[in-house]
């Protein structure tokens, strides 16, 4: 019934972005069908879109620079063809790329989609790149907009939000990507891919949440890891650092910040049963920051005294943003997670004074969509204002961009398989945002038991935002989906790589939500073998 239904949404074509992947395995022979040509066709345009262009060109792969803020390098691609098609929707004024890079030789049989970052909603050659060179067909779309922290496009010539734009950038541009790029695949190579994928990681993670969601006949597979879902009120819960230390008009050095974090670690290390440099249970990791108070920390050659007021700022940031009347509003920084990154502050000036440097995501969210005036002043925000900004972002853009729907019963009637890994020090998107919407995935279809059939999340100790796979550990991730896909066999864990506290390298198979990582009682901590998964005491 999948097959059908992606043949119909594709509609049978006419003549015709950072998470890397590691798996390569084969969907069968590694040859390339007879029919392969790389030029310009025909191509059926999506519904609601027009065709601009179709190009395509011969490229010989090599060495592949990323594009943009978030650069990156990939060596050893083969050559492939990059065939670019341009859609536009009427009235809207916008033109979306589409780009599918296909390998000249080795293609697997696969199809693969690539997410974005930020604000850019596809991928900027390395991912294109890493898929190629595992021999994917790979596609991604820059759905008419800019690079990661580009917003320029967000307001139009009166200062209203673009809501074409946005919503491109929210959900149809990436399945008219998928639409296209399958189209592209079965025109080049002269039969259709065997399966189709998503891959994605923060703003691709939500992209894949949402393909899930509203579009469940376009991939087969979904790696969507950090997932940025819940866009209208995470955004607003990590500008809270920044907001409570305006407020409190206290501004933690990094090296405090940091002392903070260290102590939250050595607190919570053995909570699993022994001490590896990891918090293998976040949630449970109730440290109070008010046990540092009058600890010497030397910053900078300066010896720094904790104070009252600094832990008071730690304590609400890692608490996360409430009401006046103390009503939670969203999950704040996880502890063991850098502070520092959304409770930036400036270098003290001539007078020693220090100020608040916020993450771009959050303000330029606040800043344009919401106050309209991309040069707002976001230190200006009390707590009252913040609330009040809260429930606008809510109320303005949950619909269009929220991405939080837990009904996933289209997309697993139709076989789809959705897996997820998200670090448990994520320092810009809060790992209890993804709990949450596993619980409530869990509560609309059935408990657990029945969502692991088709959605599985694997939460992993000791991991930044997207760290895996990026030099803060590996796992393959594709490879378990395409397994599971193909195979059948469902991930009970997640084999992988991390770095502990003292940077040390250490294996673990990351544990399948709910469960959670216990030592044996015996065996080397650095090992996986001496860690068993079982439910946390709170099961």
């Amino acid at each position: 019934m999948r097959r059908l239904l992606t043949v119909l949404a594709a509609g049978v074509p006419l003549a015709l972005a950072v998470n890397l992947p590691m798996a390569s395995a084969d969907a069968r022979s590694s040859s390339v069908p007879a029919a392969f040509t790389c030029s310009t066709a025909s191509v059926k345009a999506p519904a609601g879109t027009e065709v601009d262009s179709v190009t395509a060109v011969r490229q010989e792969g090599g060495t592949i620079d990323g594009t943009g803020i978030l650069g990156g390098t990939v060596t050893g691609v083969p050559a492939y063809c990059e065939v670019t098609v341009t859609l536009t929707h009427s009235g809207d004024n916008d033109r979306a790329k589409v780009r599918t890079w296909l390998p000249v030789n080795g293609w697997n049989g696969r199809f693969q989609a690539i997410g974005g970052s930020g604000y850019a909603a596809g991928d900027n050659g390395v991912g294109l790149a890493t898929a190629v060179r595992n021999g994917y067909a790979a596609t991604t779309t820059d759905a008419g907009i800019g690079d990661a922290l580009d917003t320029a496009w967000a307001l139009n010539g009166k200062g209203e939000v673009n809501t074409a734009l946005l919503t491109n950038f929210a959900s149809r541009s990436q399945h008219e990507a998928a639409i296209v790029g399958k189209q592209v695949v079965a025109a080049v190579y002269g039969e259709r891919a065997s399966y189709s994928y998503f891959n994605g990681c923060s703003t691709g993670g939500r992209q894949g949440y949402m393909e899930a969601q509203r579009y469940p006949a376009d991939f087969d597979g979904i790696l969507a890891n950090a997932p940025a879902v819940n866009w209208d009120r995470y955004q607003l819960a990590t500008l809270w650092p920044q907001v409570v230390m305006n407020n409190e008009k206290t501004y933690p050095s990094p090296c405090e910040f940091k002392a903070f974090t260290g102590a939250a670690v050595k607190a919570c290390d053995p909570l699993d049963g022994v001490r590896d440099g990891l918090v293998n249970d976040a949630g449970r990791c109730d440290f109070d920051p008010r046990r540092l108070i009058g600890t010497k920390v030397v910053c900078d050659g300066r010896e720094l005294t904790v104070t009252a007021a600094d832990a008071a700022v730690v304590r609400k940031i890692w608490d996360g943003p409430r009401t006046a009347s103390g009503r939670k509003l969203w999950p704040g920084v996880p502890v063991g997670a850098d502070l520092s990154a959304l409770a930036g502050t400036t270098a003290p000036d001539g007078n020693g004074v220090v100020k608040g440097m916020p993450f771009p995501v959050p303000q330029r969210w606040v800043a344009t969509w919401l106050e309209k005036q991309p040069s707002f002043d976001v230190s200006t925000i009390t707590y009252s204002q913040f609330t009040r900004l809260f429930e606008q972002s809510e109320a303005e853009y949950g619909g269009i961009i929220g991405t939080d729907d837990p009904d996933l019963s289209a997309f697993r009637d139709l076989g789809g398989k959705l897996l997820t890994w998200h670090g448990q020090t994520d320092q810009y998107i809060p790992t209890q945002g993804t709990v949450d919407y596993r619980r409530r995935v869990e509560r609309k279809m059935g408990g657990s038991e029945r969502v692991d059939d088709f959605y599985r999340l694997f939460l992993a100790p000791g991991t930044v935002h997207c760290g895996l796979n990026r030099g803060d550990g590996t796992t393959d991730d594709l490879g378990a989906l395409t397994a599971w896909v193909e195979q059948g066999k469902a991930p009970g864990t997640l084999p992988a790589t991390l770095v502990s506290s003292s940077g040390q390298s250490v294996t673990r198979d990351l544990c399948r939500y709910p469960q959670v990582s216990r030592y044996r009682g015996h065996g080397d901590p650095a090992v996986a073998s001496s860690f068993r998964c079982v439910l946390p005491p709170r099961h």
